[in-house]
């Protein structure tokens, strides 16, 4: 399951759901269940670029290599790094990682 997908393309395994229990300060057991579900949702909430970013970043690349593919520099970087961690954070996007079970 997501073998193509661009969090795969930098990390060995689907351990994006543990990654942002810890950036986005929820419970694992709160989030959707299904991988590929969630992954859609990470999807839609951030940018091509910023998700790029997070899968590189997750995956401990050197600063380096991140600044060459993306070409920035040092401080270019820290800024990216620092609104797509602030985004996360947001209430927005986090009650989008969030499991809904409505009762009728």
């Amino acid at each position: 399951m997501l073998e193509n997908s661009v969090w795969r393309q930098y990390n060995s395994e689907n351990s994006f759901r543990e990654m942002l229990v810890k950036f986005c300060k929820l419970d694992a057991i709160n989030m959707i269940e299904d991988d590929k579900l969630l992954y859609g949702v990470l999807k839609s909430k951030l940018t091509k670029k910023e998700l790029r970013l997070f899968a590189m970043d997750s995956a401990d690349l050197d600063n380096n290599e991140i600044k060459s593919l993306f070409n920035y520099n040092d401080e270019e970087l820290e800024k990216a790094k620092f609104k797509l961690y602030k985004k996360l954070k947001q209430d927005k996007v986090r009650l989008g990682f969030k499991a809904v079970s409505i009762e009728e």
